[in-house]
């Protein structure tokens, strides 16, 4: 079993009991040594039991709606494998698996809470291991993640399955209709579960691409939405990472294990064979993280030039406006000097120079044609007009 990670605090067994039932005043009654107790808290409950069943050989022999009729015929049928599936299982239900098949507190709390990073761990004779399983959703364009946690015991084999992936009821199908895989016990189960969650990935991993080249066409395009879209992609790449890198290690320390406890050599072979997939999925998932970083270094780029290019113009709009506000002034400041020249001399004083000048006249046309002629030299140097 491995250590707990440095400062957290261990959890004990006092939050895994079962609440105590109210009695009826009066005399306590006899202790009860049976399972009626455990049965009818279990039938008060909603139950979470997606599928329980027992097998031989390979077959199934028995299969059962509730987790107590469950527990008695395995203990009444010697030589069995109890492959029981959860869904969101309720604190008492756990318990009630707890109680039977002897399971940790630790791991039980952690499938009751999920939110947990994948790994694998032994507590005594029972392995608990804890995998994220993805889907992509077509209409959403968007990958869904799901957990499950498995338990493997000497003779049983427990799914509690948060969120809608993976499929469980495929590969309990699958293993019913390989009877000589199946009967190689609990880890050819927890193969085929491992195996359906990394052949799962495969879909993930083509639409995340189908993704990827549709943001690039995006970003040439112009669009100016694609950096909301890559950030989100991004995300669910980065979560796929979580989902997938520690895998490898996970089935590195499977394999080992499967040797300290003679398991036969057919199912290292199937483990092998996932191994393979899960490497092939984590370069995958690593150059989709690596693409997604240049496509944003791209689209910042293109980004950028598109903000200057507007820049530019905005520029060159502003300096064409100037020169034609230099223009209208000047034309207004040529056109304003015969104005004031007419409009001191339309005055009409009595007591004015030249008024009463025989060349009066001439000498105001002369003086306004001279004014406009010196102003429009003189804006005429500074490429006013």
């Amino acid at each position: 079993m491995s250590s707990e990670p440095p400062g957290r605090r261990p959890r004990g067994l006092r939050g895994l009991r079962k609440p105590a039932k109210k009695r009826p005043a009066g005399p306590p009654p006899a202790e009860n040594t049976d399972d009626s107790d455990t049965t009818e808290t279990t039938a008060e409950t909603p139950s979470s039991v997606i599928s329980a069943a027992l097998y031989r050989d390979g077959r199934r022999v028995s299969t059962h709606d509730t987790l107590a009729d469950a527990f008695r015929q395995q203990r009444a049928t010697s030589g069995t494998l109890a492959w029981i599936g959860l869904h969101r299982p309720t604190r008492a239900e756990l318990v009630t698996l707890a109680s039977e098949f002897d399971l940790h507190p630790l791991a039980i709390e952690d499938a009751l809470e999920a939110h947990q990073r994948p790994k694998l761990e032994r507590y005594g004779g029972t392995l608990f291991v804890v995998l994220r399983a993805a889907r992509y959703l077509d209409d959403a364009e968007a990958v869904d993640f799901g957990e499950l946690h498995v338990f493997v015991g000497r003779d049983f084999v427990i799914t509690v399955r948060h969120g809608g992936a993976p499929d469980l009821s495929a590969v309990r199908q699958r293993m019913e209709d390989t009877p000589e895989l199946l009967k190689r016990g609990p880890e050819a189960v927890l193969y085929a579960i491992l195996d359906a969650v990394v052949d799962g990935y495969a879909p993930v991993v083509d639409g995340v691409q189908t993704d990827i080249d549709e943001i690039e066409t995006e970003v040439f395009g112009g669009d100016p939405r694609v950096s909301r879209r890559i950030y989100e992609l991004s995300r669910e790449v980065v979560e796929f990472q979580r989902a997938t890198r520690p895998l490898n290690a996970m089935l590195e320390g499977l394999t080992a294990g499967f040797e300290k406890y003679a398991i036969d050599e057919e199912l290292r072979r199937y483990l092998r064979d996932v191994a393979d997939h899960v490497l092939h999925t984590t370069e995958r998932v690593d150059s989709f993280r690596q693409a997604l970083q240049d496509i944003l270094t791209v689209n910042a780029t293109l980004v950028n030039q598109q903000q200057n290019a507007e820049m530019r113009a905005l520029a060159e709009a502003g300096f064409e406006q100037n020169e034609e506000i230099k223009k209208i002034s000047s034309w207004a400041a040529i056109l304003f000097a015969p104005t004031l020249v007419g409009t001191i001399y339309g005055m009409n004083f009595d007591h004015m120079p030249e008024l009463h000048w025989g060349f009066g006249y001439p000498f105001a046309i002369v003086l306004m044609a001279i004014v406009c002629t010196s102003l429009y030299v003189v804006f005429k140097r500074r490429d006013w007009l």
